[in-house]
């Protein structure tokens, strides 16, 4: 089997197995297709690397200026796809486990205020036309659930339900995990839809935020566009506003409340505690900030 061949495999599982989205999908082929082509430079087929050619691989990214972050990624590719090399008995063992990982720098999320939720909130309703109900909706969902952009988007109708508090979301791999949806927010999202849905067409009935694209809901660009909108109206700088931010939010402010790590994991779906726990870092930040403020001895 050609080292092509492997790559395609190793795609088809991602797939199949773990439901990777198409954009995932996408970037791990064009990870793949780099290395395959730099393995091939240097006599060997992909799937036969040994662990000098992938040091040089990554010592490459550095040198041609990728970030950590672009580097991690890139090599989290090449790690998968080793791993799946040998669980298939293709090659005898995993090159990658004797490669060190970029280090990553500390990144802090960029949360907004409590209050700038709430000017965000109320600038969302006001926006003139249809797009006032949309955004301030949207808005809602985000900060009180928790909700990445593409699991905003693809919400079903039937999703928000009156009797329930909570709503079934399909994350990243195709895990499920309960959100909770506070009554404004359902309430919002609700007349929002009643609205978008008579002139969105046949084919957005079966989603909670439709519109005339062609996958028949709401684009994540043009959710971005419209709290872009909405920050200017609130008085908010742009680029401090996405549909990220106010996931940053939702977790900063439920930590800083008292909610604990592994709730916070669940919520968020995250697979690993790890990546949760940089929101302590946050904390630390302002628990240190309200010290240097207000202690009488931090002068």
């Amino acid at each position: 089997m050609s080292g092509a061949r492997h790559v395609e495999s190793f795609l088809e599982m991602l797939a199949a197995e773990r439901g990777a989205a198409r954009n995932t999908l996408a970037a791990y082929e064009a990870d793949l297709n780099d290395f395959t082509g730099f393995a091939v430079r240097r006599g060997v087929p992909v799937h036969a690397a040994g662990a000098d050619v992938l040091r040089d691989w990554v010592a490459g990214l550095a040198a041609a200026g990728y970030a950590a972050r672009t580097q991690a990624r890139r090599l989290s590719a090449i790690r998968q796809f080793h791993r799946f090399l040998a669980r298939e008995g293709i090659r005898p063992d995993d090159p990658t486990e004797l490669l060190d990982s970029p280090r990553l720098p500390a990144s802090l999320p960029k949360a907004l205020s409590e209050a700038e939720v709430e000017r965000l909130i109320e600038a969302a309703a006001a926006l003139p036309g249809k797009r006032g109900p949309v955004a301030a909706a949207a808005v809602e969902l985000l900060y009180c659930s928790g909700l990445r952009a593409s699991e905003l988007v693809s919400l079903p109708a039937g999703a928000l339900r009156p009797e329930e508090g909570l709503v079934a979301i399909r994350g990243k791999g195709g895990k499920e995990r309960l959100v909770p949806v506070s009554a404004r927010a359902r309430t919002l999202a609700l007349a929002a839809r009643a609205e978008a849905a008579e002139r969105a067409g046949p084919k957005a009935a079966r989603w909670l935020f439709p519109s005339r694209a062609a996958a028949g809901h709401l684009t994540r660009q043009s959710l971005g566009l419209l709290l872009k909108e909405a920050a200017l109206a609130a008085g908010l700088d742009p680029a401090r506003v996405s549909p990220h931010v106010l996931r940053h939010s939702f977790a900063s402010h439920l930590l800083a409340r008292g909610a604990d790590l592994r709730s916070l994991q669940v919520l968020l779906g995250h697979a690993d505690i790890a990546t949760t726990q940089i929101y302590t870092k946050v904390l630390e930040a302002r628990l240190k900030a309200l010290v240097e403020a207000h202690h009488p001895l931090a002068g």
